[in-house]
């Protein structure tokens, strides 16, 4: 199975990224977390989505706050599916960080979730690995099985609950 290669700006995304995390260990995804800044760290940054692919990375999931641009330098330096999580902040709430991270040029795509969106974002890259690994796909198909149950099972609550009357 392919790895997720997930980098975060700074360690103040950990928090966001943590999610990713779970989501990826619940479905037996393997992945690797690093901390590079587009920024402070280019060269490293750069060096790591060169080598992504031939490391056997299938997608990368890049977080950032504030000016985001490091799913955007991921995005330029591989052909892999680039997720970004644009990463609240105090000055704009991460609305700086979303159109940071969406806004790319044409023929480099980094598709972007959330503001602290890092659960979609290990959804899509599961998602994305899932296209050539059945069991993975099974997998995916149980989770959204499971998820509508729970669904099913608060509506059926709170009809029970507030829908007494209606059939007097």
């Amino acid at each position: 199975m392919k790895k997720v290669g997930i980098v975060m700006g700074s360690d103040s995304d950990l928090p966001v990224v943590e999610k990713a995390i779970n989501v990826l260990e619940s479905f037996g995804v393997p992945f690797e977390v690093h901390v590079f800044s587009a920024h402070r760290t280019p060269e490293e940054a750069r060096a790591f989505a060169l080598s992504a692919k031939e490391n056997g990375f299938g997608a990368i999931i890049a977080a950032a706050g504030m000016a985001a641009h490091l799913a955007g330098a991921v995005a330029a330096n591989t052909t892999l599916p680039v997720i970004g999580i644009p990463c609240k902040s105090n000055t704009l709430d991460g609305v700086d960080a979303l159109l940071s991270t969406v806004q790319m040029p044409s023929g480099i795509p980094v598709a972007t979730v959330a503001i602290n969106g890092g659960a979609n974002a290990a959804f899509l890259s599961v998602e994305i690995l899932a296209v050539s690994d059945e069991a993975l796909a099974r997998k995916l198909a149980d989770q959204r099985k499971k998820a509508s149950q729970t669904v099913l099972q608060k509506n059926a609550a709170i009809e029970a609950k507030f829908n007494k009357n209606s059939e007097e």
